[in-house]
C-alpha cells in the first residue's frame, strides 16, 4: 500500500499510473474539489491536513510501504510533515516535483527569494498589481499593499467561501478579487491583466503544469512587469520530475 499526497494536476495523473501499475494506494489532498478531481478516477481519497504525529499513526495502522509525496512545490509544512513521518515509520519517502522552468534575463521579469520580498518590491513600484499566489499568504501582501493610494491590489483566487472570507477581513475590495478557477489559457490572462491595467504581476514558480509560463509570458508581452517567488529551498533526498522515476522506485520497494 502507498500513501500518496496529492497537490497538483499532474500529482492526479501519477496516481493513476500507480494504480495502473498494480500498486494499491491512498490518496491524500486538503480540499473537497481536490478530492472529487481523484474520486473521478476511481481512485481512494482522504482529505483534509495531517500534522507529522496524524500522519505517523495512519502509515503505521495501515501497513503502508513507502510515501510519495506529490503535492505542490510551494507546500512546505506538507513536504516537511511526510519527510519526517515516513522516517519515523522507517519507510521510504519520495518526492515528485514537475520541473522548474528557466526563464531568460528578461528585463521586466524579478525572482525573489519570498512573499515579503516580492511585497516590498511591488511596495517600491506602485501600479495595479495582480497577485496569483493564493490566499494563504495574502496577509502579506494586504500589509504592505493595501492604504496606499498609489497601488491596486487585485487578488486572483479560488472561488472559495474561505477565500472571500479572508479576503473580507483583510480589507480587499469585491471589484478587486478575481475568483476563478484555472487553468486559465494566454488569451484569458491578458483580457483580465487588461481589464484591471495591470502594470505589475506576481506569482510562484510552480512548473510547467501549473501554467506559469503562461502568466508570465502573456504579462511580458504586454510589457507588464513580473515578480516570481522561486521555489523553497528543501532538501528531498529522492526526487523525481518525471512519472516513470517515481513508478520504477515503487517496482523496487512492493516487489
Amino acid at each position: 500500500m502507498i500513501f500518496m499526497l496529492c497537490g497538483t494536476s499532474d500529482a492526479r495523473e501519477l496516481a493513476v499510473r500507480i494504480r495502473q501499475s498494480g500498486a494499491a494506494l491512498l490518496t491524500s489532498v486538503v480540499t473537497d474539489s481536490a478530492a472529487k478531481s481523484l474520486q473521478e478516477e476511481g481512485l481512494q481519497v482522504r482529505t483534509g491536513r495531517l500534522t507529522e504525529d496524524e500522519m505517523v499513526r495512519l502509515l503505521a495502522e495501515g501497513g503502508y510501504r513507502a510515501v510519495v509525496d506529490a503535492s505542490h512545490p510551494f507546500a512546505e509544512e506538507a513536504h516537511r510533515n511526510a519527510m519526517q513521518a515516513a522516517r519515523r515509520a522507517g519507510i521510504p519517502y519520495i518526492r515528485y516535483e514537475r520541473a522548474s522552468l528557466v526563464y531568460d534575463n528578461h528585463p521586466r521579469l524579478t525572482v525573489v527569494p519570498g512573499y515579503e520580498e516580492a511585497a516590498l518590491e511591488a511596495k517600491r513600484r506602485k501600479g495595479s498589481v495582480m497577485l496569483t499566489t493564493g490566499s494563504k499568504t495574502l496577509h502579506i501582501f494586504a500589509r504592505h499593499l493595501l492604504g496606499d493610494p498609489d497601488i491596486r491590489l487585485v487578488a486572483r483566487m479560488l472561488p472559495r467561501r474561505d477565500n472571500m472570507e479572508k479576503c473580507e477581513e483583510l480589507g480587499i475590495e469585491h471589484k478587486n478579487i478575481v475568483a476563478m478557477q484555472g487553468p486559465y489559457s494566454r488569451e484569458l490572462n491578458s483580457a483580465l491583466y487588461r481589464q484591471f491595467g495591470t502594470t505589475l504581476m506576481i506569482t510562484k514558480e510552480s512548473g510547467k503544469v501549473g501554467a506559469v509560463d503562461d502568466k508570465v509570458e502573456a504579462a511580458l508581452e504586454m510589457g507588464i512587469d513580473v515578480i516570481i517567488i522561486s521555489r523553497p529551498e528543501i532538501e528531498f533526498g529522492t526526487v523525481f520530475t518525471e512519472y516513470e522515476g517515481v513508478l520504477e522506485q515503487l517496482k523496487t520497494i512492493i516487489a
